[in-house]
């Protein structure tokens, strides 16, 4: 029993960082109709951004929390640009070509961008110096950190935030007006090209989040982090619905549960055969069941193809 309210512990606070990182996916598909595949790399350079801003103020004397959110207030514009950059540059010219040459180009921007990142970074892991709370607590068996507390608490307040800005704000409804049909929304007074260019700033300051929990949790960075968290995040929004905001929230949660309880019993389940290092297949072969059974996912509906 311990060691399954371990797995679960493990699995929402990995899954909380999928579910912030998949709403980055899901936004953009829900407006544009394509695969933002260069979004995991938003998160890398927000997480090593953070890092190298927490690492010059580590023995400042600040308090560890003012420390982690002075590199979040230096890596959330960063993010915010890049993701402004690579909407202005690389898919707005692309929104009326065939639906294969945005995606094309978003893979061409991810291989960019963690180029980029390694000219700037290096190959070198880097670790996350210790600033925040990590004192560990038990309950039944298992074991949680205040860290792991911050990052759930964070995570749902991001979220929960952003469903009020998408559903309770004038900004929300242009976005809602924008993903039903841009040329009315436009002929109604929308500045579709804002609404959208707004859509990636807000998921790349959700990526600079995700990018400083998951160097924090894992207490490392480095710059090829962000290509697997990415397909994972994918997996989640997929996994939801894509193109639904809840949709992403429960994807995200249960595909940390998935792989975390799958890490921690695949080694009974096979035998020995498998260790927990093999937890990545889970993300994958979720992926594929829900392709093959479910295409629309656990929370989608089926639409209409758009004119």
């Amino acid at each position: 029993m311990d060691i399954f309210l371990q797995q679960i512990i493990n699995g929402l606070v990995l899954g909380s960082i999928y579910a912030l990182v998949a709403l980055g996916y899901t936004m953009v598909y829900g407006i544009l109709g394509l695969i933002n595949f260069a979004h995991g790399e938003v998160v890398m350079i927000g997480a090593l951004t953070a890092l190298t801003v927490v690492k010059l103020l580590a023995g400042s004397g600040l308090p560890g929390p003012v420390i982690a959110l002075i590199g979040l207030m230096a890596a959330a514009p960063v993010c915010m640009a890049i993701g402004y950059g690579i909407e202005k540059i690389a898919y707005r010219p692309l929104r009326k070509a065939p639906r294969l040459a945005p995606l094309i180009t978003a893979i061409g921007v991810s291989i960019v961008l963690q180029n980029l990142a390694m000219m700037v970074w290096g190959r070198s892991y880097h670790s996350f110096p210790a600033v925040l709370p990590a004192e560990a607590h038990e309950v039944l068996g298992a074991t949680f950190t205040d860290l792991q507390v911050i990052i759930v608490l964070v995570a749902a307040g991001m979220m929960a935030g952003l469903l009020l800005l998408i559903n309770r704000t004038r900004l929300g409804r242009a976005m809602r007006a924008t993903a039903e049909n841009p040329a009315i929304a436009q002929l109604m007074g929308v500045n579709v090209n804002h609404i959208i260019s707004l859509t990636f700033v807000i998921g790349s300051g959700l990526a600079a989040v995700a990018g400083l929990m998951v160097s924090a949790n894992y207490s490392i960075a480095h710059y090829y982090m962000g290509f697997i968290l990415g397909l994972k995040a994918f997996t989640a929004a997929v996994l939801g619905g894509i193109g639904n905001l809840a949709g992403a929230m429960i994807g995200g949660i249960l595909l940390g549960l998935i792989e975390s309880l799958g890490a921690g019993y695949i080694g009974d389940i096979t035998g020995g055969f498998l260790g927990s290092h093999y937890q990545d297949v889970f993300a994958f072969f979720v992926l594929i069941l829900v392709l093959v059974f479910r295409p629309s996912g656990l929370v989608g509906e089926k639409v209409a193809e758009r004119a």
